[in-house]
């Protein structure tokens, strides 16, 4: 299989760097040469992407995660038959994936039929990510998933909850996707206004994979485009 990874964190970011651990075999990295987190699905179509060919099996993208996948599938890899994003710093769950350039280079790789999953540690108060003890879930939950691949027009997203390291490993759960709104607070500076709203203060409903997340599961959700 030809396995391409990517994120929204930079091609250097721990994340991507653990996913590569979590999954055996050839992988292609084509991932931004910057952080885009909170891009969205934006694509650049009016200027020049640089491409930087750091090895054999590494491209560093001057643009968004799904431009790393628009040039994966049409030049870099035109062969891949999965997308792998993440892993994230940080929950991409409910309405997250509106947002979420993590989200999108999997959402874009849907659009294109290839099947697609994406990979996010949630931070519990924006604790620090424990990426051997993440690196080990993503691990279990790939091998499953990547038996599964996902019909054509959806996408698997996939949350891994902030545990205690002495707690047991989470369940796995396939859930449908959270649809309540984020919180939504701003501090005003004069003629300035910064959000500050509190992530975990997020209303959710029962069977969503954000309660499912914030009550220690692993949350797997089946997203159509």
């Amino acid at each position: 299989m030809n396995i391409v990874l990517t994120n929204d964190d930079g091609i250097d970011a721990p994340g991507i760097r653990a996913l590569g651990k979590a999954i055996s075999g050839d992988k292609l990295l084509i991932a931004p040469n910057k952080e885009y987190s909170q891009c969205g699905h934006q694509v650049t179509t009016h200027q020049g992407i640089y491409v930087e060919k750091r090895s054999e099996i590494e491209y560093a993208i001057g643009g968004t995660p799904a431009d790393c996948i628009r040039l994966a599938v049409s030049h870099l890899c035109p062969d891949l038959s999965w997308v792998i994003s993440g892993i994230n710093p940080g929950g991409n769950m409910g309405v997250d994936v509106y947002i979420s350039g993590t989200v999108a280079a999997v959402r874009e790789a849907a659009i294109h039929g290839i099947p697609a999953i994406a990979l996010s540690q949630y931070r519990k108060g924006g604790k620090p990510v424990n990426w051997k003890t993440t690196t080990r879930w993503a691990n279990l939950v790939l091998e499953e998933l990547m038996k599964h691949p996902p019909q054509p027009g959806t996408f698997w997203n996939v949350n891994f909850p902030y545990l205690q390291p002495e707690d047991p490993d989470p369940e796995i759960v396939y859930c449908k996707l959270g649809t309540q709104p984020l919180p939504i607070n701003y501090r005003q500076e004069g003629d300035h206004f910064y959000y500050h709203g509190n992530y975990c203060d997020r209303i959710y409903e029962e069977g969503t994979d954000v309660e499912a997340c914030f009550r220690g599961k692993i949350a797997v959700t089946l997203i159509k485009l």
